[in-house]
């Protein structure tokens, strides 16, 4: 899922400028810490009005064990002070990457 139908709604969006995968552990890669690691979302992009976006796709399976990467991601987001964007769809839930980017 994560990349076909998430990239094209990233390439589709009228509010994302420019988007990219973000690779795991390469030398520029964005992370967050995490108390037992670093986590990289899976997508940043620059959004029209200049915020950054973090994305990070995760499976329903999934979701109960990444509330940690959701937490960091929206602490995150909050600390900056309004520069900053972060989504996590769950199971095909694109609509979080537009209720992220409107709130």
């Amino acid at each position: 899922m994560k990349s076909t139908v998430l990239t094209c709604k990233l390439e589709e969006h009228k509010q994302v400028n420019y988007w990219l995968r973000n690779v795991d552990r390469k030398q520029n890669s964005f992370w967050l810490q995490l108390p037992n690691g670093k986590f990289y979302p899976d997508f940043v992009a620059l959004l029209t009005d200049g915020r950054k976006m973090a994305v990070e796709y995760k499976g329903g399976h999934l979701e109960e064990q990444s509330k940690p990467k959701r937490d960091i991601g929206q602490l995150w987001a909050d600390a900056s002070e309004g520069d900053c964007v972060f989504a996590m769809p769950v199971n095909n839930d694109l609509k979080a990457i537009d209720d992220a980017i409107n709130a």
